[in-house]
């Protein structure tokens, strides 16, 4: 202990809440890439969806393809920092890595704002690559700063895993909100620029660090400890010592799968993009995709059976295990990034999200608080921060405030103007309809009323004789200010009309001429000034996760440290079943809902909440219990089928996602959400019932 305090002298000499000003460092780093990465991530599937005529136009893609497409950048985010790792490991050293990955996903940024077909796929695949640099090598200099001081290791940890949350939060939240109401690139610009300025914080504070995460050499090695007296050991821990090599077919097995993972990893989008087919349409009269991948699937299960066996009873237990809890993390993860896609389309086009009146206040008054309260708590750790290191990394202080500087004024431009908008009832011209279910009957509410749908009058929707022309009216917001009696052109878009301004006006006017199509502007009439309404975007809800991870994990925290701490596969059961209610909610909320209606946001606030707290409850199960339960000869490759496992879990929630159009329109969107109902609970029911086995097969591992 003596020998590795001295490596490190001054290591808790500039502190902050009692942890060493580095870790702040890495925390502000951390969360600047969080908030690129989430605030792009939010935006992506609105923005490929969305109709190449409007105010914000898209890509116009289908649900289904925007979905495989987002379904091989998720699945590649996972697998990608395993090279990132070894690269880092052997050769350029943790610092390295970072600032490398963090550039790479600063050109990522800037590509995608750019829009075109080229530069977003480039942006996509830079953002790949460059995760793979930074995103295994943070916490390997944070496990580096406290190597010394493993006491201090889990409250690191979790002020780590608060900026996580604080750049997950400010991302979506002022990413998401730009994008929408300004444009995407500016929304992707935004993610890109606090990518970068995060870059160079980190660089110019390289005297706090000193030699942590350099470049490995041999003079930095850590020396073999002393060997181990293996006659004091089990026969299990003798075994576990005994090496267990890779043959050649073990190799060719590996690279085998590996190859089979990646062309399945890109097939979708090569066909999408260039129609590309990167595996056989048809194999023994079968769909030559699935014939490929069950192989390879039984392969890498061959490979890790054959492997299990050469141990002894104890760790071929214990590695069994971690593959049972690696299987049902694929159906967690299946389930819970639905929030990338599904809950973002549902958000979208099927939440009510215009509130006006007293609900306007009160939702204007709460997003401030939840804005501006988490930004002084930061705020606060910032100066603490510059007290301490302003003399030994000047500039890295400077471009940290420069980076605050920012992230306030986008937070109080986004308010201000929240605050600032006007609420005004316009009268149109719409020819009534009634509406009708599928098989042509009359829709009834429940008052056994008939239901009628309005569509306004505009150059590209003329009246027919016979139909029923009224005059409808809309509430619209708007900065302007304008007087009862003004005449105005509004444009309908995600089922809400907006009131065009004249560079609006020529921006459509422009897309429908080059379109060869008539204008959808509909001449309207202010016939109202009403109270003040706001319009939430869909992207804001995507913040609650982070939320209620800020406001909960401490109250699960105490109740893990409490007698009431369950086994491993009691907790992962748990969450599978409490993230399932969430669902279940979406569900029950939605049931009965037609095209063009919308349900309360509070069934989504719901649904975040337990989406939430069933990952709180699944959080400690994972790699712990793979460091804890895998001998070091086999641990890379547990490490890498756990990442595996997540990777699969993302790719089919992206697949799985992209179907809520399908699903819906042939079904409905209740029975969408019900799948992601069903299955969670059954996987979490097994998992729990296979405690007494998954307990024995642990051998006493906690």
């Amino acid at each position: 202990m003596e020998n590795s305090t001295s490596a490190r002298p001054n290591f808790f000499d500039s502190k902050v809440l009692g942890h060493p000003s580095g870790l702040f460092v890495l925390f502000f780093t951390e969360m600047w890439e969080r908030f690129s990465f989430y605030g792009m991530r939010v935006l992506l599937i609105q923005f490929l969806t969305m109709s190449v005529i409007g105010l914000n136009p898209g890509w116009e893609m289908s649900v289904v393809d925007a979905g495989a497409i987002f379904a091989t950048y998720a699945m590649l985010l996972y697998i990608t920092p395993i090279f990132g790792g070894i690269l880092a490991d052997k050769y350029i050293g943790y610092r390295w890595a970072v600032v490398v990955g963090s550039l790479i996903m600063t050109l990522g940024h800037a590509s995608m704002t750019l829009e075109t077909e080229f530069f977003m796929y480039l942006g996509l695949v830079l953002l790949v690559v460059g995760t793979g640099f930074f995103k295994p090598n943070m916490t390997s200099i944070l496990s580096e700063m406290y190597k010394s001081f493993p006491e201090k290791k889990d409250g690191a940890y979790t002020i780590f895993y608060m900026g996580v949350n604080a750049g997950a939060f400010f991302g979506m939240m002022l990413c998401g909100y730009i994008g929408e109401r300004i444009g995407w690139h500016y929304g992707f610009g935004l993610a890109g620029i606090f990518m970068l300025l995060g870059t160079l914080q980190f660089w110019f504070a390289k005297p706090i660090f000193g030699a942590i995460g350099d470049v490995p050499n041999k003079s930095t090695e850590v020396k073999e400890e002393t060997p181990i007296d293996t006659k004091d050991l089990t026969p299990a821990q003798q075994d576990e010592l005994k090496r267990n090599p890779f043959t050649t077919l073990d190799y060719i097995l590996i690279a085998i799968t590996t190859i089979i993972g990646f062309l399945y990893a890109f097939s979708d989008v090569f066909y999408i993009v260039g129609k590309i087919r990167l595996f056989p349409a048809e194999i023994f009269g079968m769909d030559g995709k699935a014939v490929v991948v069950v192989t390879g699937l039984l392969i890498l299960m061959w490979l890790i059976i054959s492997r299990i066996v050469r141990y002894a009873k104890v760790v071929r237990d214990r590695m069994i295990a971690v593959i049972i809890f690696a299987f049902f993390t694929i159906f967690f993860w299946m389930s819970f990034e639905q929030g990338a896609t599904s809950l973002i389309i549902f958000a979208r086009d099927n939440t009510q999200r215009v509130l006006s009146g007293d609900k306007a206040l009160l939702f204007n008054i709460f997003n401030s608080l939840l804005t501006i309260v988490p930004l002084l708590i930061i705020s606060w750790v910032l100066i603490l921060l510059a007290k301490q290191t302003i003399k030994k990394a000047l500039l890295s202080n400077i471009i940290l405030a420069i980076t605050f500087v920012g992230v306030w004024a986008s937070a109080i431009w986004m308010l201000n103007r929240d605050w600032s908008l006007h609420a005004y009832e316009v009268t149109y011209d719409a020819i009534q309809t009634q509406k009708v279910d599928k098989e042509g009957k009359p829709i009834l509410d429940k008052h056994s009323e008939p239901i009628y749908e309005y569509k306004a009058i505009h150059a590209a929707n003329q009246p027919k004789e016979g139909d029923n022309v009224v005059k409808h009216t809309a509430v619209v917001s708007q900065l302007a200010t304008l007087a009862k009696g003004d005449k105005v052109e509004i444009y309908q878009e995600l089922g809400n009309f907006n009131i065009l301004d004249i560079k609006q006006k020529e921006h459509l006017t422009k897309q429908f001429t080059e379109a060869n199509k008539e204008t959808e502007i509909v001449q309207a009439e202010i016939t109202e000034i009403k109270d003040n309404q706001v319009e939430i975007t869909a992207s804001w809800f995507s913040i609650l996760n982070s939320f209620f991870i800020i406001a909960l994990a401490s109250l699960v925290s105490k109740l893990w440290d409490s007698r009431f701490n369950p086994p491993a596969s009691i907790k992962y059961g748990l969450g599978l079943i409490i993230m399932a209610i969430g669902f279940g909610v979406l569900a029950y909320g939605s049931h009965g809902i037609t095209e063009g209606t919308r349900v309360s946001m509070m069934w989504l606030v719901f649904a975040y909440f337990f989406h939430t707290l069933g990952e709180l409850f699944s959080s400690p199960v994972g790699l712990s219990y793979v460091s804890k339960l895998v001998p070091a000869r086999m641990i890379a490759l547990m490490f890498g089928m756990w990442y595996l496992a997540i990777a699969i879990g993302n790719n089919l929630a992206a697949t799985l996602g992209g179907q809520i159009e399908t699903i819906t329109e042939q079904y409905s969107l209740s029975v969408f959400f019900l799948i992601f109902t069903v299955v969670p609970i059954v996987a979490g029911l097994l998992v729990i019932a296979l405690n007494p086995v998954l307990k024995k097969l642990m051998h006493g591992v906690k």
